[in-house]
């Protein structure tokens, strides 16, 4: 299936993973959408978006047999078994499933093991270049320290993957799973929606992580759809009065004629000291203006503008859900 090709004014930029030798594309591909997380889907659109994504130059593509219930490694690996390995760094997780509408968690060794196993399947891989430990807020953190990430850890002893890291929403969490398990055990943590307009907490943790030489992975700029034109789905966790300060930060932006979306990722990716940004979606034009996008700069006076009506909301967290 032909991918549109892109023209942008620089060249894709690709950093390093922590001390994991690899390098991502400074804009990654985050496959949510394809499980039909945000919004519904038709497959064919979600199968172009990955292949104009990796046609463009971005290399990192993040998945999760939680998103879609299967759906998403489903539909992925259908992208996936028309491009080269080597084109693409994969990116998948444990702990956090589901079925029928009902979430399930299962941080056990063995399911870790066996989960690894069940999305390469999937995916039509027979090597998965991280693995995390999806979610971990909703594990015993001890559980993970001892049992998900040792399981996980023979897996990449014996070369069935390449890296192992932690996801989370809440930083504290990540900060103590590495502080508790032996130096080198994580290599990677990926955090979402504290590094965007509404949110940089993030890098009040840049420094912990980079002294243990550990990768950051930064997903969600426009922090679950709360940063765009759109607007974000009825079922998102932010408290009311971030949400509207969101959408006031929204309009202004039209009114300047410079979408929340562009100036967003414009913003996140503009931290050298994150590898990557992960954002999803089904559509290949919007692959395409994200790439175009970060390869212009963004006008700072804008961006204090916007964090002036976030105001008092700005940092404002929530639980995970």
């Amino acid at each position: 299936m032909p991918a549109t090709k892109v023209k942008t004014s620089g060249r894709m930029e690709y950093r390093e993973l922590g001390k994991t030798g690899l390098k991502l594309s400074a804009l990654g591909f985050g496959a949510s959408s394809l499980g039909g997380v945000f919004h519904g889907l038709k497959e064919i659109d979600g199968i172009k978006a990955v292949h104009t994504a990796v046609d463009n130059g971005i290399n990192f593509i993040d998945v999760s047999p939680y998103y879609g219930y299967l759906k998403a490694e489903n539909v992925l690996g259908k992208a996936l078994r028309e491009i080269p390995r080597d084109k693409y760094i994969l990116s998948t997780k444990v702990g956090r499933y589901g079925h029928d509408g009902v979430n399930t968690w299962d941080y056990s060794g063995k399911r870790a093991h066996d989960s690894v196993f069940e999305s390469m399947e999937r995916l039509g891989v027979d090597y998965i270049d991280i693995i995390n430990v999806h979610d971990i807020e909703f594990s015993d953190l001890h559980q993970v320290a001892e049992e998900t990430l040792p399981a996980l850890c023979e897996l990449r002893d014996k070369g069935y993957v390449g890296h192992v890291g932690i996801t989370d929403l809440q930083l504290e969490n990540l900060k103590w799973v590495v502080e508790n398990t032996p130096e080198g055990t994580v290599e990677s943590v990926l955090n979402f929606c504290h590094y965007c307009l509404c949110d940089d907490r993030l890098v009040d943790f840049l420094d912990f992580f980079e002294q243990r030489g550990i990768g950051v992975i930064n997903a969600s700029p426009l922090s679950m759809g709360l940063l765009s034109e759109r607007g974000a789905p009825d079922w998102h966790p932010a408290p009311q009065n971030l949400q509207a300060a969101c959408r006031r930060a929204v309009e202004y932006c039209k009114l300047q004629n410079y979408p929340i979306e562009k100036l967003a990722m414009q913003y996140s990716v503009s931290n050298q000291r994150i590898s990557s940004n992960l954002f999803s979606t089904t559509r290949p034009e919007n692959v395409l203006a994200n790439i175009s996008a970060i390869s212009e700069s963004f006008p700072e006076k804008l961006v204090g503008d916007v964090h002036s009506i976030i105001g008092d909301a700005f940092r404002t967290s929530w639980k995970n859900s």
